[in-house]
């Protein structure tokens, strides 16, 4: 194949084609083939063979016992929101409920972009060696630290700004308090948060240990460059979610909404990690078949037709069907968990149950051919799919999810209005 045409993957050559190192990607040329130091080159692997073996049944194993666990600890997390919803603190200031969206999806992108960063480094040889495994995973933690805290804070500024739009006011102690919460609860820490004084300290302390973070991710120089040019992707998919959390704020604390806040959770972050999923195989895909800036040649269209994201018996194709087909058994079983738990908070209506499981349906379509979709105009773009699209996407999966969820309740509560009216005037006696 001379170096004019698109540079592909021989059948005896499974190795990657040069070093990768997560977030900093060198881009590619289809004019001039790559000149790799045999000191760059990372240990080939029968790829193909691997491949070859991956079967839906072996890809469904792996997935389900994870989804499952990250399931029900969803479902854990409704139910607590459900039971939080009615606290002072959340009646009082609803806009901490539009932080629960963004924040939750903050959690879910930095962990899962961190995750498939690694899960490339693994899959192609960069961390086999025990002091690279420290230095990537050491750099790699201490970045995601740096991103919670200063997207957090971000976070909560946005919570404020949507609530002073809809409420038309902004108050300081609010400020105080939204942004001491989402700050730490990035962080992972828990603090008593109802002093006057404690709650400025919080931001402060976290973000005073911000420099500490930067100079341990300064071990890896491909990690300061996402520090450096990886902010975009976070902070945008932050500011979806924020509208997901104003959804959320707006109709929690109707009747015909009734249960929303179990279900936000759950809808949300089995859409997130379905996606993430497969967007994380993607990457790997494409990190171990080509290099950046050149798609294979079977990859060539930036928007595949549907069929071949689904239908193929292409290795892509066949983990998207299989995460299609673990939404509604999943949803179901998430269902029945909270029922079990807050029957008395859960519509129990076929209608709803129908047309809750067809929204998680059409979500997770959505999202996996939008996967396809970017994985392959970032990687066409030179940029890494494991940094830059699953952000994205966990944050359209959170809007999508919450307004396909408030269309369930408010569809189900219409049906259910009009056939209680419908059996009213049919039982009304007629004129004599």
């Amino acid at each position: 194949m001379d170096g004019t045409k698109t540079r592909q993957r021989r059948p005896g050559e499974v190795g990657l084609p040069f070093t990768l190192n997560p977030g900093g990607l060198p881009a590619a040329s289809e004019d001039e083939p790559r000149s790799i130091p045999e000191s760059q080159k990372v240990a080939t692997k029968p790829l193909r063979t691997e491949l070859s073996r991956e079967t839906a049944l072996a890809i469904g194993f792996q997935v389900t016992v994870p989804f499952m666990f990250a399931g029900l600890g969803l479902s854990g997390a409704g139910i607590l929101l459900n039971y939080f919803q009615h606290w002072p603190a959340f009646v009082e200031i609803k806009d901490l409920l539009t932080l629960v969206p963004p924040l939750v999806g903050l959690k879910g992108n930095l962990e899962m972009t961190l995750a498939s960063r690694l899960s490339t480094a693994v899959n192609t040889g960069q961390i086999d060696d025990l002091q690279k495994q420290h230095r990537v995973i050491s750099s790699n933690l201490a970045l995601i630290q740096v991103q919670a805290t200063v997207v957090g804070f971000l976070a909560a500024m946005s919570a404020l700004l949507l609530g002073a739009v809809s409420r038309g006011k902004l108050d300081f102690a609010t400020i105080k308090l939204l942004c001491a919460s989402s700050v730490s609860t990035a962080f992972l820490a828990a603090f008593v948060l109802d002093s006057q004084f404690l709650t400025p300290m919080v931001c402060i302390g976290f973000m005073a240990l911000t420099p500490v973070w930067v100079l341990i991710a300064k071990q890896n120089p491909p990690i300061m460059k996402i520090l450096k040019f990886g902010w975009f992707p976070i902070i945008l998919a932050m500011v979806i979610s924020s509208f997901g959390g104003l959804i959320l704020n707006k109709t929690i604390s109707k009747e015909q909404y009734k249960g929303m806040a179990i279900f936000t959770p759950i809808i949300c972050g089995v859409g997130g990690n379905l996606v993430a999923i497969q967007t994380s195989r993607i990457s790997t895909y494409l990190h171990m078949w080509s290099t950046p800036g050149v798609l294979p040649f079977w990859m060539k269209k930036i928007w595949p037709n549907p069929c071949s994201t689904f239908c193929t018996s292409e290795i892509n194709s066949m983990s998207a069907r299989v995460l299609i087909f673990l939404v509604i058994p999943g949803h179901l079983i998430f269902f029945y968990v909270i029922y079990l738990v807050e029957g008395h908070s859960v519509p129990n209506s076929k209608i709803f149950v129908a047309f809750y499981l067809l929204a998680g349906l059409i979500q997770v379509t959505i999202l996996l051919y939008l996967a396809e979709v970017m994985a392959r105009l970032m990687w066409h773009q030179a940029l890494d799919p494991d940094n830059h699209c699953i952000p994205y996407l966990t944050g359209l999966g959170d809007l999508l999810g919450t307004v396909l969820l408030a269309l369930c309740f408010l569809i189900s509560w219409l049906l259910q209005s009009e056939a209680e009216l419908d059996r009213i005037s049919g039982s009304a006696p007629g004129p004599s």
